[in-house]
């Protein structure tokens, strides 16, 4: 994953993260419906994120949290190591590392799935609180997009452009009274992600359960950690209703920050996503990686995720596809 041009070096480059402790949870896999024990631990400078399946030994136990080993995409992000191994439903972790700003991590985990908790990430950033944050010797390095990359498929398109700071808008369309059509820009910065973002949930439909289980999927999925939409696509089931008006969308959000963490590192661009999902969006950083010429690393300075201007953000926001 290396560039053939230099990387840019600011004058007062901010510095990696890791937790201050260990810190663990248990919970139930979304779609393996599978209790599971996860254990959250600091890491050295440069190791990134990386997962440990503690009930299984040899090749394959370690797995990194990288777009190239992604494999299953079906209403998850499944990561795929060695000799079969996987550990499924990673987005929802890797989305509060991101906004969390964590750069390394071992995540010892003891099945093939990550609790889905509350079916948000917040519980997840509830934990890296907990442990607490420590800053590492090593500067903070990022994903800098220097020209527009998209991949389009059908009525689904995603794509990055240059931008000085990571934002994201996403549209999402459904034939559902309940979700409509959604539309949110928002500039991931200065914990915007903590109050904006991560407390909103996935997200099914009650018709479409059995037809899930049926496909070994959401065996684990309950109106605890999914907000659920009735048949007539018309209601929400959840007796506390929804947490944001537009929880739907800003949980797509929520999902495509997890999966664009797994470029290696922050990404210093826009993010643009129309109806796209898991799959799509791992096919964007594959193409992106694919060309050198469209990114670069670079030491992220104190000052590179300033406030978008207004006029800035609304060309942002009307950006094309």
């Amino acid at each position: 994953m290396n560039a053939t041009v230099s990387a840019v070096v600011p004058s007062n480059p901010l510095r990696q993260r890791t937790l201050k402790s260990s810190i663990g949870c248990s919970g139930i896999g979304l779609h393996s419906g599978s209790r599971v024990c996860m254990t959250l631990h600091p890491a050295e400078v440069n190791t990134g994120i990386r997962f440990r399946r503690t009930d299984i030994s040899g090749m394959g136990a370690e797995i990194p949290a990288l777009w190239s080993h992604v494999g299953d995409t079906r209403l998850n992000t499944s990561l795929a190591g060695e000799n079969g191994v996987v550990i499924g439903t990673v987005e929802h972790l890797l989305s509060a590392f991101a906004g969390a700003g964590i750069d390394n991590c071992l995540i010892e985990i003891g099945g093939a799935e990550v609790p889905v908790m509350d079916g948000s990430a917040a519980p997840f950033l509830f934990l890296i609180e907990c442990a607490g944050t420590v800053e590492q010797s090593a500067p903070k390095r990022a994903i800098r997009i220097n020209k527009r990359i998209s991949v389009k498929d059908g009525d689904r398109v995603v794509s990055l452009t240059p931008s000085p700071g990571f934002s994201v808008r996403f549209e999402i369309d459904f034939n559902s009274q309940a979700v409509a059509r959604q539309d949110l820009f928002i500039n991931l910065g200065r914990g915007t992600f903590k109050s904006d973002i991560s407390r909103a949930r996935t997200f099914g439909f009650e018709h479409e359960v059995a037809q899930l289980r049926q496909a070994g999927l959401a065996r684990g999925g309950s109106l605890d950690n999914a907000v659920v939409i009735d048949a007539t696509g018309s209601k929400v089931l959840n007796d506390d209703g929804l947490r944001y008006g537009d929880e739907f969308v800003r949980h797509k959000i929520l999902d495509a920050v997890g999966d664009l963490y797994l470029a290696g590192g922050p990404i210093l661009g826009h993010f643009h996503g129309v109806r796209s999902g898991h799959a799509l969006n791992n096919r964007l950083l594959r193409t992106l990686f694919a060309d050198s010429s469209a990114w670069q690393w670079s030491d992220v300075s104190a000052f590179a995720q300033p406030p978008v201007p207004v006029a800035a953000e609304k060309a942002l926001a009307a950006g094309g596809r």
